[in-house]
Parts: C-alpha cells; sequence; structure tokens
C-alpha cells in the first residue's frame, strides 16, 4: 500500500511539473510562426506580439460604437454617447457578465496596451479641443461671456462643494482611493459639476443652425471660458493630489505656470514665425510643418505629466497657442481628426464604459446620490446660466435656453472624470454615479433646446426686435400702406431680389443670367425728364437708372460629423468675406450694375433645401434660381468630373434637395440646368492625342488653343405655353429677359384640343401611385379663361421695341402628343447658332393637362423621377436632344395665393 502510494504522488509531481514547464515554455518562448493553423487562438494574447489581440478589441468597440450611434444621431445625440453605451454594454454592466468573455476578449494583461492608445488619442484630442478654443471670441463678446461663464460656474461650484460633503463620508473611504482632505475632494466635484462640453456645445448649435442667434452667440462665448477655466482648475486638483506635501504641490503649479508662460511668450512667436516663413499659414501647413506641431503636442503632454499634472494639460496648451489665421487650425484638425475620432477616442470613451459598473447603484442611498447630483448639475447650470442672461437684457425664453445648453456634460465631463478615477479620487461607485449624469444632461440637452427655442420662436423673436410685429405677432405696419405696397407689387411683376445658390459648376450660367436681368439701364422716352447729373450739351441721349436688381449669392457647404466642419461653421462670417466664390460673384455683379450681397452657409445635407427656403424668406426674394449640378452630385467640386445624362439625373440626394426645395418653396422659384449658356460647352473629356509634325511636338508641350472672344453674344429663348399659374410666372420672366437687346424670343402658344382623360397611365406591379395631393384638381394650375385671353392681350399691348424681338405662334396639340410636339419645336427653333452664347427652353413645372401621377410601362425610373421634380416638360427637354439650357419655373408664395 506505501509502495502504491508513492509512486502515484510521484507520477502526479510529474505531471505538474511537466504541466508547468510547458506553460512556461509556452509564455516565454517563441510564438507558434503557424497561428491559427499551429492550433493557437486568434483572441490569444502575447505580450511580445499584442497586435493581434488588440486588433479585435479595437473592431469590436468600433462596430458596436457605430451601430448605436446611428440611431442615437436620429434623436439628435452626439457620438460620445453611443461610445459610452458601447463601453458599459461591453463591461461589468452587461457583457462582462457572461462568463468567460473579459478573460477572452478584454483580459487583464492587454488591459494596458488599450490604455497607451486610448491615452494618446485622448491627448491628441485635448489638443484639437485647444485648436477649436478661440480667444477672439471670447475677447469679442467678453461682457456676456464673463457673466455668463461665471455664473455657470460659480453656482454649479458651489452646489458640488455641498454635494460633495455627503459623497465623501458615504464612498470614498471605501480602500480604492487615495487618502486626501476633504479640501481637495470637494475642489474635484465641483469642477466636474462647474465644466462644460464645448465641442458638444459647438456640434448642437451648428446642427440646430443656432450659432449666429443671439443665444448660439453668448453660448459659444462662455464656454470658451468655462473651458479654459475648468482645465485649470482640473490641473489644480491633480497636482494638489500627485503630491502629498502642500509646498511640493505649489512647486508644481508655479512649474506649470512657468511652462504656459514659456510656450506663449517663447514658444509661440517662433512657432508662428515659422508658420509664416514656410507658408504654412496661407496655403495650408506643409507635412515638415505637421511634424513640428505634433512634436510640440507630445512634448508638451510629456512635460505637464513629468512635473505632477496630467498629460492632456500640455496638448490643450499647445492648441491654444496655434494661429487661426488663414484657416491654419482648420486645416491642422482636418489631417488627424479622422485617426482620432474614428480609431483613437472611442478607446478611451470605451474604456471609461468598462469601468462603469451599473450594479454598483444597488441600494436605494446610492440612488438618492445619483438623483441628486443630477439635480445639482441641472440646478447649477439653468438657474446661473439663465440669471446672468437675463442680466444681459436677453428675454426669459432665450434665457433658459442659455441655461440648458450650459448643462451639457459630454466629453469633457468623462475625461474629467476618467482622470478622477486614475487618481483615486474617485471611487468606483461615485465614478459610475458621475457617469450617469453625465449620460442624462448630455441627452437631455438637445430636447429641451427644441422645445424652448424652436425655429418658429427664433424667427418670431427676429422679427420682434427688429420692429416688425409686436409681441402677440400681429403686423406694426399700417393697413394703408400694406394695401399701397401690395398694389404696387401686382403694377410691377419685375423681379426685384433674385436668390441664386452659387456652384462653381454653374458660374458662367449664373453669370449670364444676371448680366441679362440686370440691365435696366434705358433710353428715355420723348417728354421724360432726364437726371440732373447729365450734362445739358451731352450729345448722347442721357441713360435713367432705374433701381437695380438685388441679387443675394447663397453658398452651401457641407457640415459634417468632422470637427473641422464644426470650426468652419463657428468662424462662418469670416469664411463668407474670403470665400472665392462668393467674391467672385460680388466683382462680378457690382461690375454688371447689380446690388449684390452673398453669405456661405454651412449645414447637414439633409438640411439644405431649409436652408434656401430661410434665406429666401430672410431676404424676401422674388425669385430664386437654383442650378442643377453638372455631375448630379449636392457636393461642388473644385474639378468637376464628366458623368452621362442618366448619371447626372439619377442621384438621389440631388433628387431629394430639389423636390424639397421646390415643395417648401416661399416664392417664384427656378431649376436651371445648363447645357452651353452663357457661351460655355461641354467638352467630350478625351485626352489630347500625341501631334506628328516636323519637330515632332510631344503630348505635354502642345498648346491649348486661346479662345477668341465671344463674338456672337446672342440669346434665343424658346418658350411653349400651355397655360396655368406656372406658366403665367414664366412668361412674366421671359418678358423681362426679353427686354435685353441681346435676347429673341419665340412664344409657342399650344392649343390643346382634347381633354385629359384620354392619357391613360399604366402603372407597374410593384409601383405606388403618387398620393392625390398631388392631384391636378388640388394644386392651382388648371387652365383658367385668363391663359387663353393672356397671349391675345399681351401681343396687342407688347411695345414696339419687344415687337422685333419676340414672336408668337400657335400650335394645335393633343395631351397625348403635347409632349412630343413641344420638343420638336424646341428642336427646331433653338440651337442653331452654336457660336451664340447659349439658348434657354423655359417651361413651367405643372400642367393640368399633363399630370404626372404614375409610372408608364416604357418609362424608366430615371425618367420618371425626373419627371416628379422638373414636370413632363422639363423632363422630357432635359433628357431630350435639344442643344439648349432649361429653366424651370414654378410659382410659389404670392403668386399662388
Amino acid at each position: 500500500m506505501a509502495t502504491l502510494t508513492s509512486t502515484a504522488t510521484t507520477t502526479l509531481l510529474s505531471t505538474v511539473t511537466i504541466t508547468a514547464s510547458a506553460a512556461a515554455a509556452t509564455t516565454t518562448g517563441p510564438a507558434p510562426q503557424g497561428g491559427i493553423l499551429d492550433g493557437v487562438l486568434p483572441n490569444t494574447f502575447s505580450t511580445s506580439n499584442p497586435i493581434q489581440l488588440f486588433i479585435i478589441q479595437v473592431g469590436i468597440i468600433i462596430i458596436l460604437c457605430r451601430l448605436l450611434h446611428y440611431p442615437l444621431s436620429r434623436l439628435g445625440q452626439p457620438r460620445v454617447i453611443a461610445e459610452v453605451i458601447g463601453g458599459i454594454l461591453l463591461g461589468p454592466s452587461v457583457l462582462a457578465r457572461v462568463p468567460g468573455f473579459q478573460d477572452a476578449i478584454f483580459p487583464a494583461a492587454s488591459m494596458p496596451v488599450l490604455n497607451n492608445a486610448a491615452n494618446l488619442g485622448l491627448v491628441l484630442f485635448l489638443f484639437l479641443i485647444g485648436l477649436e478654443v478661440d480667444i477672439r471670441m471670447f475677447t469679442s463678446n467678453w461682457r456676456v461671456a464673463l457673466s455668463v461663464g461665471l455664473a455657470g460656474m460659480i453656482l454649479p461650484f458651489g452646489l458640488g462643494c455641498a454635494v460633495a460633503w455627503g459623497l465623501f463620508n458615504q464612498f470614498h473611504n471605501d480602500g480604492t482611493t487615495v487618502d486626501i482632505n476633504f479640501g481637495v475632494y470637494a475642489l474635484f466635484i465641483g469642477t466636474a459639476l462647474a465644466i462644460t462640453a464645448f465641442p458638444v456645445l459647438c456640434r448642437i448649435l451648428s446642427e440646430l443652425d443656432m450659432l449666429g442667434s443671439p443665444v448660439g452667440v453668448t453660448v459659444l462665448a462662455a464656454g470658451v471660458g468655462n473651458d479654459v477655466v475648468g482645465w485649470i482648475l482640473l490641473a489644480l486638483c491633480v497636482a494638489l493630489v500627485n503630491n502629498g506635501s502642500g509646498l511640493t504641490a505649489l512647486w508644481v503649479l508655479l512649474v506649470a505656470i512657468g511652462w504656459v508662460l514659456f510656450l506663449v511668450f517663447a514658444i509661440k512667436p517662433v512657432f508662428h514665425w515659422a508658420l509664416r516663413r514656410t507658408g504654412s499659414i496661407h496655403n495650408g501647413p506643409s507635412q515638415g510643418m505637421i511634424a513640428v506641431t505634433i512634436l510640440l503636442v507630445l512634448t508638451s503632454a510629456w512635460f505637464t505629466s513629468a512635473i505632477g499634472v496630467h498629460a492632456i494639460f500640455g496638448a490643450f496648451l499647445v492648441g491654444l497657442i496655434c494661429p487661426h489665421d488663414g484657416g491654419f487650425a482648420i486645416h491642422v484638425t482636418e489631417k488627424i481628426e479622422d485617426l482620432v475620432s474614428v480609431l483613437l477616442l472611442p478607446l478611451y470613451f470605451a474604456l471609461s464604459g468598462l469601468s462603469t459598473d451599473l450594479g454598483l447603484l444597488n441600494d436605494g442611498i446610492t440612488w438618492a446620490y445619483v438623483i441628486g447630483v443630477i439635480a445639482c448639475a441641472f440646478s447649477g447650470k439653468i438657474i446661473g446660466g439663465t440669471l446672468a442672461a437675463k442680466a444681459m437684457k436677453l428675454v426669459w425664453r432665450e434665457s433658459f435656453s442659455i441655461g440648458v445648453l450650459m448643462s451639457c456634460k459630454g466629453l469633457v465631463e468623462l475625461i474629467v472624470l476618467n482622470i478622477g478615477l486614475q487618481a483615486k479620487i474617485l471611487s468606483q461607485r461615485t465614478f459610475t454615479i458621475f457617469v450617469v449624469m453625465a449620460l442624462v444632461t448630455t441627452v437631455a440637452t438637445t430636447p429641451l433646446t427644441k422645445l424652448l427655442y424652436p425655429p418658429w420662436y427664433r424667427q418670431k423673436l427676429e422679427q420682434w426686435k427688429r420692429g416688425e410685429i409686436d409681441w402677440d405677432g400681429k403686423p406694426l405696419r399700417s393697413e394703408s400702406m400694406s394695401k399701397v405696397s401690395s398694389s404696387a407689387q401686382i403694377q410691377d411683376a419685375r423681379i426685384r431680389r433674385l436668390l441664386v445658390y452659387l456652384r462653381l459648376d454653374s458660374l458662367p450660367s449664373l453669370f449670364t443670367f444676371i448680366s441679362l436681368l440686370g440691365n435696366e439701364s434705358v433710353v428715355p422716352k420723348p417728354g421724360e425728364a432726364p437726371d440732373a447729373d447729365v450734362s445739358e450739351d451731352s450729345s448722347q441721349a442721357p441713360i435713367i437708372r432705374r433701381r437695380p436688381l438685388e441679387v443675394h449669392g447663397l453658398r452651401l457647404v457641407e457640415l459634417t460629423e468632422r470637427t473641422s466642419s464644426v470650426m468652419k461653421v463657428t468662424e462662418g462670417d469670416d469664411i463668407s468675406r474670403r470665400d472665392p466664390v462668393v467674391n467672385t460673384f460680388r466683382t462680378f455683379s457690382q461690375l454688371h450694375d447689380v446690388a449684390v450681397s452673398g453669405n456661405v452657409v454651412i449645414a447637414p445635407e439633409d438640411s439644405y433645401a431649409q436652408t434656401v427656403v430661410a434665406q429666401a424668406s430672410n431676404q424676401e426674394s422674388d425669385f430664386v434660381l437654383i442650378p442643377w449640378s453638372e455631375v448630379g452630385s449636392n457636393k461642388d467640386q473644385m474639378i468637376p468630373f464628366k458623368v452621362s445624362v442618366e448619371d447626372r439625373f439619377s442621384e438621389r440626394a440631388h433628387l431629394d434637395f430639389i423636390q424639397a426645395t421646390l415643395a417648401k418653396a416661399v416664392c417664384n422659384t427656378g431649376i436651371f440646368i445648363g447645357n452651353g449658356f452663357g457661351g460655355t460647352s461641354s467638352t467630350d473629356g478625351s485626352r489630347p492625342g500625341l501631334l506628328r509634325t516636323v519637330s515632332n511636338v510631344s503630348m505635354r508641350s502642345h498648346r491649348e488653343t486661346a479662345l477668341a472672344p465671344l463674338a456672337d453674344k446672342s440669346h434665343n429663348i424658346f418658350f411653349p405655353y400651355l397655360g396655368g399659374i406656372d406658366d403665367r410666372v414664366a412668361l412674366r420672366f421671359v418678358l423681362q429677359l426679353a427686354k435685353n437687346p441681346l435676347v429673341t424670343v419665340t412664344v409657342a402658344h399650344l392649343n390643346c384640343t382634347e381633354g385629359d382623360d384620354d392619357i391613360v397611365p399604366h402603372p407597374e406591379a410593384n409601383m405606388e401611385v403618387v398620393s392625390s395631393s398631388l392631384d391636378k384638381n388640388i394644386i392651382s394650375t388648371e387652365i383658367t379663361a385668363h391663359d387663353t385671353s393672356l397671349l391675345a392681350t399681351l401681343q396687342s399691348s407688347i411695345s414696339s421695341e419687344l415687337a422685333s424681338r419676340v414672336s408668337f405662334t400657335d400650335i394645335s396639340v393633343t395631351a397625348s402628343s403635347a409632349v412630343i410636339q413641344t420638343v420638336a419645336l424646341a428642336k427646331e427653333t433653338v440651337g442653331k447658332k452654336p457660336r451664340n452664347a447659349g439658348d434657354i427652353v423655359i417651361v413651367g413645372r405643372r400642367h393640368a393637362r399633363l399630370p404626372a401621377v404614375s409610372r408608364t410601362a416604357e418609362q424608366s425610373i430615371v425618367e420618371y423621377d425626373m419627371q416628379k421634380t422638373i414636370g413632363v416638360f422639363g423632363q422630357a427637354i432635359a433628357m431630350g436632344d435639344v442643344q439648349a439650357s432649361v429653366l424651370v419655373i414654378q410659382a410659389g408664395g404670392r403668386e399662388v395665393d
């Protein structure tokens, strides 16, 4: 028996020894080179090759955060909410409770690698925040910024110190925190409640189109000061925690102040000089200067970390000293923001979620503190910001909106909380309480702001401040003045205020339109008094300058998720002054005796239509001119590429933009589809061939022949008139263009000899019939007796000057052949002078006798979508072989009324 026991013991020990040796060889020896082919699991962590598991971790985090962000973005929530919720789902609150999940995906040994990548992203992100903070915004609005900023920090800071007493006594001494006195703890809690998320504020204000409002200007100016002061307080708190004695902490603060002064007075001038010397301010940063900038960021972060202050403060300071002149800050942000926001920063906020354990909120006293902290965060910011804004003469609703926006915590709060957790100021339970508070305050900001400060209220408030309406919304102009104004508008139907949507690829056509419409100089008739400033001995007839045409140019730039896009919005006024397209438009208009204004609006692509309509309403425009993209896209490209006709008219986003603009139009609107209007013709896109001459000239040295000045500047306009309100508005527009001596007009009156019932569309089985709201009897496009007599009256009353250049013809058509006959007549009328300044076909969009309510069997999807967008005539001519541009006009505003 003894022998058997000894044998068993020896066997067991040898087995344990062999197993331990094998394990040691696995961990310390070279990794199998075959990977999964050698039986190694793909999620195995090795200190010598950590990238394998790191890629899995990063992929899971990014995919989960993106999946969560999509539905949350529809609710107006910033991306940081999805990233934190994703981290919470991956952490001990949800998925980490699954047996084996944390050990397989997020083992403790792999966390230092993930932490390093996340902290590098945090350092670069704080640099981007520093770039985003423009001190000029604070200095230009320093009174309101100082009052709202101070009130929005003092009150929540005091409430934070009050609630810190209970948190300190209840949750601080749990064995996971450092031994600090209550003063330092209260300083941290007060800072956590007083800070405001400046980057998230910029994003919310941009998406709500509030940056130019009094609320937006006040919040941004106060947010700049709040941001800077908050980081200073946090740096002070970290320095006090990391240094045991008060004397050491004092030295740390003095060295930190010295570093700030060194950056401002020694590094900043040299850095700016180097940027100007290399042309990086005016031409964008070179690769070398980007390297210098990144090295400055890392050096400053290393120094502040080495002296006992967190590394993020050094990166933030370098961002503050970078210049904003010439868009340098925006260009630098564009270079690195995608890497930071897509790859590195989600790791940091996911780690915050991994450290958040909602299971710790497991008793009544804890939930009482959760509610109390949330109440202090909301009440402190809202009360302080509201009272300060009201003291600056804002109305109560504006003041409440400012208070709500200042209560937004966002990602800045999460950074503060993580620093507190890493410094062991906060226990994990307290950290979880404050994460819940940050999520609630950030999620609530956008809905509360929309409720308190909706667009209709902003518009009413602006009109009230301008003195146009009283507080109840009633107009302040007298009834007699409005009657005189309406009478004058009816008598003078010419376009006086024109809104033009500026696109790079359509500038030649737009300039031609302006030159034609802006020709308001006329020779006086006999008996008319000449201008007083014309000399009596002048041999030429005096010219009377009528009221000039007013043109407002609107340039739209897409607002994306990128920080650089938001920075462009905050510098919107500077962009409007510096934008080359707007400046070219201004110069051309002024040289052609046109009163001009212009601005750049940066908005999300899905709100382009609303932006155009709002601008038309604000400018009180008579007509809106929208060019169709040459490449069929809403994006305005510097060098447009060549596309086919079908591709030009099939892009869904551009179709939606045109359709939404026409549906919401507040005045007459024209959609212009260019085809050589203004003397420009599209090239075939072929590359130049190699010319074989006596000297064997190469393709590279071949020079393009210079274009001679345009000898024939004439335009021929064809207008098919069927009837309806759109055609009547189009007719007036045609006659205004005809006053220009370079324009000849052919008006074809289409006499429809059949009823509408002979058109029987054949819908496909899967094609839904368009809503009955588009029925011809509902929209005001029916043919009236006025339409039939209008042309006869016009022909008898037309002036002799126009009679020589405007011709009328009557064409008998049927409802089924009207489109075919019109296209054939257009081909016979326009496009016969290929060397002139371009011809144009002008049509109304809606016709009661030609309804586009369903798709016929022979129509393609593109043709059907175009027919719904620009009407039956517009689609047939634009997609037909007509050598002319097309202008589709829809009546709107008072014309419909």
